[in-house]
């Protein structure tokens, strides 16, 4: 038996990670509320229309969940290697683990989970979030780390996105991920904006939005990539060397933005070569088409009809005479 039964009591024990992003949980739940909301009310419309307006409800909660979705997560970038390293400082303990990097848009996440997870009289399985948004510093958060004995493979992995570091990582990614999130929360605006105009309706300013949509996320991927394409340092383990690439959030976020382009450009070329179809999909019946698409025509006096118009213009001649006897 050794010393402190093979533990490292001058380390603080691994903190439990919630099995998912509590934040990502919030805002799905919010949404397939509303989802739920809108079936419940969905027997209440008549005609062929309810299948339609089932697919316009799908598709609105779709987007807006995962514009709003997309900013918190952190899997924009992500990669993985297995590899025989130092456990950690001041012990020659070896581990096999598998090493994760995941790039966010406010951060980056380390793991290091054991191949198998019990080793070295420890379960090695964690999960250490470094910020790097607005209100957080990540130079203290790495500080932090050391404080606590995090193990060497994670802050080894850390300590490539420090200000100090001559990767000079740290700032490419952190403006990328700023102006990125901008561009976001502006698409988040402009689909309410979408929502809202399809609602009056006002249907042709509503494929606009979208477009505008799409465009604001599709640049948000640009930033990103701009980032993505700088020169890296090597993280090497060993033989083995961690590479990334990009992450689900990233081609969730190409496959909405390209959603997002295809309903606007439908909805704009319907509105011009096929109107009535477009209004069948929004529901829209042609007194109340005809009261949007006329709220900026003059409103003129109704003509006399043809009628009054005989009767005035009976001839003068043909007037019968009327005499008169005095009483």
């Amino acid at each position: 038996m050794t010393l402190w039964n093979g533990s490292f009591p001058f380390y603080a024990g691994t903190n439990a990670c919630f099995p998912f992003n509590t934040t990502s949980a919030v805002i799905a739940s919010v949404f397939l509320s509303a989802l739920a909301t809108s079936i419940i009310i969905l027997p209440g419309i008549r005609g062929k229309g309810r299948l339609f307006w089932l697919l316009r409800v799908i598709m609105g909660l779709f987007i807006g969940a995962v514009v709003l979705t997309i900013q918190f997560t952190r899997d924009w970038e992500s990669g993985w290697v297995t590899a025989n390293t130092s456990y950690k400082s001041f012990s020659s303990a070896v581990v096999k683990a598998d090493i994760g990097l995941h790039i966010g848009l406010a951060g980056v996440n380390v793991t290091l989970v054991g191949n198998p997870v019990n080793q070295v009289n420890e379960t090695i399985d964690y999960n250490e979030h470094f910020a790097w948004s607005f209100d957080a510093d990540y130079d203290h958060s790495y500080s932090e780390g050391l404080e606590k004995g995090l193990p060497s493979p994670i802050l080894y992995v850390a300590e490539k996105f420090t200000t100090e570091s001559p990767c000079n990582m740290h700032r490419q990614y952190r403006i990328s991920g700023h102006y990125a999130c901008i561009t976001l929360w502006m698409a988040l605006c402009t689909w309410l904006i979408s929502i809202l105009l399809f609602s009056m309706p006002i249907l042709l300013y509503g494929g606009y939005m979208l477009l505008l949509t799409a465009a604001l996320m599709l640049f948000s991927l640009l930033f990103f990539i701009t980032a993505r394409n700088t020169p890296k340092c090597p993280i090497q383990f060993g033989p083995a060397s961690l590479k990334t690439d990009y992450g689900g959030s990233f081609w969730l976020t190409l496959a909405t933005g390209l959603l997002c382009l295809l309903l606007g450009l439908g909805v704009i070329i319907l509105n011009s070569v096929r109107p009535q179809k477009l209004k069948l999909v929004f529901n829209l019946d042609e007194g109340k088409g005809e009261k949007a698409e006329g709220w900026d025509k003059p409103h003129l006096p109704d003509e006399s009809s043809s009628s009054e118009q005989d009767v005035l213009m009976v001839p003068l001649n043909e007037l019968c005479e009327v005499t008169t006897t005095q009483l």
